[in-house]
């Protein structure tokens, strides 16, 4: 039997797959409550997006530029939601080529309705942090976001 090499573990590997952990245990349970809502992540991140456009409409690019969890077909993703009467859609009345997206009723009364929830999830995700070790947390991650964008 041959045995695998094993990688070095470094500050940053180990850093790296603390992360990572951390990463996915936190996506399971805010893609468990919004799978209660019969909504998958990128559709909350589309309704959040279209909310915090105000009255804006947008163009599918548009959305597609701000989705945190990047998607290959937003076209297909806004066909859905449109279809269980999350979003509107209508032609730009200055360009009939161009499509513009925004919340329908149901849909920001699904994403407002989600804060709360969302908001006690995140509580309790981090409440075993004082608020001083969060913020140092939201300092360093920022920090390494920003470095890595350079």
């Amino acid at each position: 039997m041959t045995t695998q090499p094993t990688l070095p573990s470094t500050l940053e590997h180990q850093t790296y797959l603390a992360l990572q952990g951390l990463a996915l245990r936190l996506k399971e349970e805010t893609e468990q409550l919004l799978k209660d809502e019969g909504l998958t992540l990128t559709q909350f991140n589309v309704l959040r997006i279209l909310r915090g456009s105000s009255e804006d409409a947008l163009t599918c690019g548009e959305i597609a530029e701000r989705l945190l969890n990047k998607d290959p077909d937003v076209t297909r993703l806004l066909d859905r939601m449109e279809k269980q009467g999350l979003i509107a859609r209508a032609r730009s009345e200055k360009d009939r080529r161009v499509l513009l997206t925004h919340l329908s009723p149901h849909g920001r009364a699904t994403v407002d309705r989600l804060d709360s929830p969302m908001l006690n999830l995140h509580h309790r995700q981090f409440q075993h942090l004082s608020v001083e070790r969060r913020q140092l947390l939201l300092e360093l991650l920022s920090e390494a976001s920003r470095a890595e964008a350079t």
